[in-house]
């Protein structure tokens, strides 16, 4: 009598289908642990691209010159202001804060909340719509404006305005 674990009772047609097997097996191993083998270092696989979101770019940094700071950011489109070469605009009304910015937060059609001439500059950047100057026309100053400049720019330009007065 055969013991049931003896290759001799299985037919030959099985020991082929097992040979293939090991076989196969023993390539996917051997596949895997070349893969390994030459797979870059992991400081050797280029990162990731990061989507970059238009929006999300600021005009400025704040790091320009202040002359550069006001032509990139688009405000001598629109303003006069004062010591900015080339700010000759007619849209929005003239940025000489140090002279008007007290009388604008004086003015009875002010709602805003600055209690300062330079919180009032940041206001009207950040939230345009909340106080527009009479005799100049609403919706004009985009509501995204606040958003494309840094914290170091607008600050920048804020201080710049707060001490400007119209040119001589």
């Amino acid at each position: 009598m055969v013991a049931p674990n003896d290759s001799s009772s299985v037919p030959p047609s099985q020991h082929n289908h097992k040979a293939i097997a090991a076989l196969v097996a023993g390539l996917v191993l051997l596949l895997a642990l070349v893969g390994i083998q030459n797979a870059p270092p992991p400081s050797a696989v280029a990162p990731a691209v990061p989507n970059i979101d238009p929006n999300m770019v600021p005009l400025v940094t704040g790091e320009e010159p202040i002359q550069e700071l006001f032509v990139r950011a688009g405000c001598v489109v629109c303003h006069r202001i004062p010591g900015i070469v080339g700010a000759d605009g007619k849209v929005g009304p003239p940025l000489w804060l140090g002279k008007t910015g007290a009388s604008r937060l004086a003015d009875p059609q002010y709602r805003g909340q600055a209690q300062t001439v330079r919180e009032y500059i940041v206001e009207s950047v950040v939230s345009p719509g909340t106080y527009v100057v009479p005799g100049f026309p609403a919706d004009t100053m985009p509501v995204w404006y606040g958003r494309k400049l840094t914290a170091g720019a607008l600050d920048k330009i804020a201080a710049y305005l707060e001490l400007a007065t119209d040119e001589p």
